[in-house]
């Protein structure tokens, strides 16, 4: 499987696709084009997450107020309970991430 072939097609919504999932860890592919959390939700995840840009661009935005914009080959380490959202995401082609939850190794 090629990470940056087989997009989804008229993406209403993202597209968050399961590549491997054990007890301790789940690896995910995700797919955004324009796509935002809602203004107000946050996510609050009871893992640590890394994530990374394949191709596109994604603005975070977290609680404590930093910003961080990804673009292709940047990554960045989430800790768990950190509150965030997507703020903004490339609307002109397809964001592609990996994000890799994880609980402490």
């Amino acid at each position: 499987m090629n990470l940056l072939q087989d997009l989804p097609d008229n993406m209403q919504d993202e597209v968050f696709e399961t590549l491997i999932k054990t007890k301790d860890i789940r690896l995910e592919r995700i797919v955004s084009k324009g796509h935002v959390t809602p203004e107000g939700d946050w996510y609050d995840q009871h893992q640590h997450e890394w994530v990374t840009i394949l191709s596109g661009w994604a603005r975070l935005v977290f609680a404590d107020e930093e910003d961080i914009l990804l673009q292709q080959g940047d990554h960045l380490i989430i800790p768990a309970h950190r509150l965030h959202r997507v703020a903004e995401t490339d609307g002109s082609q397809e964001t592609v991430w990996l994000a890799l939850h994880y609980t402490d190794l």
